[in-house]
Formats: C-alpha cells, structure tokens, sequence
C-alpha cells in the first residue's frame, strides 16, 4: 500500500491512501489552547464517520481511515456554539464541499509516519506564521491579534496568485513575493499551487499517522 502525505496550504494535512488497509490516524494537541480537528473527503466520496470533533489541550483522539481514501484534515480555532445552536469557528471555518479552506495558515502543524518503508519522513510547519504575515493578509480575533495569515489567492482573488486562466501552469505561475513568506517559515509545506516537488512524501507499506497541532 502507497500513502502520499503533504501539509497542504499551512493549515492542513492531505492523505492518499492506496492499497486495501486501514490507516490508524493520531491526532494530538500540543497547543495551550482547544482545537477543533476536521476532515473532508476528495471526489465527493462518502465522508468519515467523525468529520469534526473538540480536542482540548495535550488530548489525543485516534481515527481509522479505510484505504483506498484521499482527503484532507485541519484544524479549526475559537469556536463556539451561539443561543440558536449554530456553531463556528474564528479560523478554518470549512463547510462540507468547500476546499478554499486550505490557503492559509492558523497554527503550526506536523505529520509523522510509524512504520512503512519509502520516503517516510515527518512534514512539518513548525513555525508561527502569524508573527510575520503582512497586514494585507492578516486575519484578526476580536482582540485585534493575528490568528491567521490568508494566502494571497484569498486575499486578492487574482490568478497570478491563484494559478488560474494564464497562470494555470508550472512554467507560468511560480512563487511569489507572498509564497515565498510561507516557504521561509515552513519549507515542507504547500505554499502555493505547483510547490508539490518540496511538499509531497510517498511511504509504502502500510504505516499509521500521527498529526500534531503545535509540535
């Protein structure tokens, strides 16, 4: 069985899963604050039993993903639920369906392989973006602090940026002055759409997952 594994636009973990076993995923927060993991399955497959839940700090709660799956997990921050009984999320707010969500930053993140043979290294983002992220990207808490750094696709909507129309190629759309803030930060991730070269890991041979918010 062949697994891929990149931390995928700073603010989540992606999985291709092949072959015919389950994976054991791990996830564990490290952060001094709640975070509420979620998950969203690719090519409008089924979804996971559990696509959110809390996990309060140093708890850690494990999912079996059954192969073949691709999908993604990331971490939602400051949510609640209000007197009607809605509930949201100050970052990473991702409906089902949506994957916008995945271009920007919110907290640091890991993902470590136990088992398997390949490339089966840990892909990391390790560093606050938050700290350094320009005004034009910022997005502020209610306190005025920065608890999340958009990319510039979502801050400006130009393709440029976003790698669309004219841009839609590798030779056409290369890193920019704002990607190349996130790479700084986090080499091993995703920090803009063609960056799969630096950014994506192969491990072979059946290995679980440990993801970790704050590591």
């Amino acid at each position: 069985m062949m697994k891929t594994l990149a931390i995928y636009g700073l603010i989540l973990a992606f999985f291709f899963l092949s072959g015919t076993h389950s994976a054991t995923i791990t996830f564990t927060n490290n952060c001094p604050y709640t975070v509420w993991p979620g998950s969203l399955t690719a090519d409008q497959k089924p979804q996971l039993s559990n696509t959110g839940f809390e996990l309060t700090s140093k708890a850690s709660l494990s999912l079996d993903v059954a192969a073949p799956w691709k999908g993604r997990f990331w971490a939602r921050t400051l949510c609640s639920t209000d007197s009607s009984g809605k509930f949201s999320c100050a970052t990473a707010e991702c409906s089902t369906g949506q994957v916008a969500c995945n271009d920007g930053f919110n907290l640091p993140v890991s993902v470590a392989t136990q088992g398997g043979t390949g490339d089966c290294q840990t892909s990391t983002c390790p560093a606050n973006v938050n700290a350094v992220c320009p005004a034009e990207l910022q997005v502020k808490g209610s306190d005025g602090s920065v608890i999340a750094c958009k990319s510039a696709c979502v801050a400006f909507n130009e393709p440029q940026y976003c790698c669309t129309g004219a841009y839609n190629t590798p030779a056409t759309c290369p890193p920019t002055n704002y990607s190349k803030i996130f790479e700084d930060q986090c080499p091993q991730a995703y920090s803009y759409a063609y960056d799969d070269q630096n950014s994506t890991f192969t491990c072979s041979g059946g290995p679980n997952y440990t993801i970790t918010f704050c590591p």
